[in-house]
């Protein structure tokens, strides 16, 4: 499987901007600039996508992990949040939140560990990985 996506900027670093579009149109010439990504302007940022797509990958493995595990999982809601320092992705955290039922908390900590080290998003990143487990 392969999946394309778009980057097209106009400008110089601060005052020029540019847009992101994928092949699936979801994005579709979605604007970010020098604001969206360093300070707080309208459009989006390479590392807010990073964030959705591990929030995302690892939310899906993690109900991979627990349905593989003979459990079928009612919600999982992920939020990571990504850091960017010194010009380098240096952490991803990830928030998950579950109700799955007649899971133990230990099963389901467990479940969390594996789909964190474990999705292709983590394991593309060359970063600090972290998750806090919340069951319902």
């Amino acid at each position: 499987m392969k999946r394309q996506a778009t980057a097209v900027w106009n400008g110089t670093i601060k005052e020029g901007s540019g847009n992101l579009s994928t092949q699936s149109t979801t994005l579709n010439k979605t604007q970010y600039s020098f604001k969206s990504r360093f300070e707080e302007g309208v459009g989006t940022n390479p590392e807010e996508l990073l964030a959705a797509a591990h929030a995302g990958c690892f939310t899906m493995k993690l109900s991979a992990v627990l349905t593989e595990a003979g459990f079928n999982p009612t919600s999982l809601e992920t939020t990571a949040t990504v850091e960017l320092l010194n010009g380098a992705i240096t952490s991803s955290h990830l928030v998950v939140t579950g109700k799955i039922d007649g899971i133990s908390k230990e099963k389901f900590e467990e479940s969390v560990k594996e789909a964190e080290a474990n999705c292709p998003i983590s394991k593309a990143i060359n970063a600090t990985i972290t998750s806090e487990a919340t069951l319902l």
